[in-house]
Formats: structure tokens, sequence, C-alpha cells
């Protein structure tokens, strides 16, 4: 395993002539800190609660089939809309910097229309994510969803006008634009970084088991055709063992959003999480239904002799 970084001690930190508690000057600190805790508490503004409700049964109940899939990046191996989120953004700023320009106004039109146009898949692919997020996560979501959902009439409104020749009034309206979708952006980003929306919930779990093979629990206590939960040191499996003695061992916690999969369904050789219908391969891992878009960390396991089941996950520690 990796070594912790030697953090300072306090001697070493008041002779470097910096401590913990140092800070930017407050011109600057006080505003950031404030701006954080604001974007923080949109996680616990309860009042939008109303109105998530109905707005994600709507989008879970669009046929989209396969489509959901795609949207919310599965076959991708992570979410879709932050890569799709380019397009609209620098066609923007883009013709942000051509409004600048004398003579550009034609092209600087094109690009707020594609922009416009790129925003309807990357809201599509934004809304699919958003509806199997957790209610605090959703919370902030919808803030950032409306912000987006301003900018784009903003920027629509831009491409009208210049089209009549109010060219003036057009560009004040982009400009008014990319200042909603930059404030928008960055509650998109609080809510990706700091809430870890669309993060894989399974990522630290080679660097928290030990290298090698490990004893995990008697073969004769792990019932047959049933999934059940164990623990190894800090990570909990799950652990189904076969009617033909093989035994299959995933990282319990779904790489969605950390929902127990050993309290899910198991069909067809798949466990399916019991929170969001995530679903993956107990043989290897491979998550082959969204919304997860990556497959669960799969151990290798074997039986010795004395009827102990041991488990090895490649790549540990």
């Amino acid at each position: 395993m990796p070594l912790p970084a030697t953090p300072r001690t306090n001697e070493a930190a008041a002779t470097a002539g910096t401590g913990w508690d140092d800070r930017p000057a407050g011109r600057v600190a006080g505003p950031l800190e404030a701006s954080v805790r604001a974007l923080d508490r949109l996680a616990e503004w309860e009042r939008l609660d109303p109105l998530i409700g109905p707005v994600r049964k709507a989008v879970r109940a669009l046929p989209l089939g396969r489509g959901r899939d795609v949207l919310q990046g599965r076959h991708l191996g992570h979410p879709l809309h932050p890569a799709l989120v380019h397009t609209p953004l620098g066609a923007w700023l883009s013709a942000a910097v051509l409004d600048a320009v004398p003579g550009s106004s034609r092209q600087s039109r094109a690009l707020v229309g594609a922009g416009v146009l790129a925003a309807v898949p990357t809201a599509a692919a934004g809304w699919a994510d958003w509806a199997e997020q957790h209610e605090q996560q959703m919370r902030t979501g919808l803030v950032h969803a409306a912000g987006n959902t301003l900018a784009v009439g903003l920027y629509a409104g831009s491409w009208v006008a210049r089209g009549r020749g109010r060219t003036g009034w057009g560009r004040a309206l982009a400009y008014a634009g990319l200042a909603v979708v930059g404030t928008a952006a960055a509650i998109g980003g609080h809510l990706a970084y700091r809430q870890a929306a669309g993060a894989n919930k399974t990522e630290p779990v080679p660097h928290l088991v030990a290298p090698g093979w490990q004893a995990l629990a008697p073969v004769a206590e792990l019932p047959v055709g049933e999934a059940v939960r164990r623990q190894l040191g800090e990570v909990a499996l799950l652990v189904f063992r076969h009617p033909d003695g093989r035994v299959d061992v995933l990282a319990d916690r779904c790489s969605h959003l950390s929902g127990p999969l050993s309290e899910g369904r198991v069909l067809d050789g798949c466990v399916e999480c019991p929170w969001h219908g995530s679903a993956f391969r107990l043989s290897d891992g491979w998550n082959v239904g969204g919304p997860a878009t990556a497959p669960q960390p799969s151990f290798a396991a074997r039986t010795r002799d004395d009827g102990t089941v041991e488990v090895c996950l490649p790549g540990a520690g």
C-alpha cells in the first residue's frame, strides 16, 4: 500500500512560518468560503423536494430504452454529460470572443446557435444522471439545471435578436447567458466533486485491501444460491456460492451510489442493486445495466483443503 503523506507538526509549521490555520488574505478567503458554504446549503434546500418527485418520475418514465444507458455513459465507463458540456460552453465562449472583434457578427451568431443546439443532448444526459441520484445531489442538480435552462433561453434570445438585426441586444443577451452558465457550471462542479455525483464509489477498494490471498469465511457458512455479505478488513464483500461449488466475490457497495448489492436480486448470473437497479455480472463484476458506469471490483476466490474460502483482489495494495 502507498505510504500516507507525513503531516507537519505544529512545531514544524511554526518553524516554517506557516501553520494549519493559515489562510489567504481575508478579502479573498472570506468570499470564497462564503460561496462554498452557500453551495453546500443547496443540498439541504428541502423546499425543492415537492418539485423533485414529479420531475424525477417524469424523467424515469421517458421511453428511452437502451438509450438511457447511452445517455448515462455506461458504455463509456463514466458519465456522458461532462463530456458533452464542452461543446455548448466552447461555442458560447468563442462567440463571446468574436463579439469583441469587429465584423464577426455572423460567425458569432452561428456559434451561439450551435451552442443552443448542442445544449439539447447535453441536458438530456444530465437529466438521465440526475434522476438516479441521492436527494441531496438532486437538490443541487435541480438548481444547476435551472441555471442552465435560463442560460439556454438567453442564448436562444440572442440568436433571434441577431437574426432580426438587433446585434447590440443580441450581444447583451449572450454576455448575460455566459454569466449565468458560468455560475451553473460552478454549481455543476460542486455537484460532481464536492458531492461526488457520477464518481466511481468503488475506486478506493484496491487501496483498502491488502495484496495476496486472505481468508474470508468457511465455505460451509456460505448458503448456496444466495448473496451474502462478508467483511474483509474495511471492505464489505458480496459473496455468492453456486451449486457447483464456485464462489463469486465482488465489492458489496455499488459503484454508482454505494448501494448494498448483497441485498439485491440475483438473476441470470447477475446481481441487481436494490437502490437504483444497476446490474453487475457475478463472475467478473462487469456492469451490464446502468445507471452505474463502472464495474465492481471482482475478487478471485479459492477454497482451501480445510474448507476456508480465500480471496485475492488483483492490483490491490
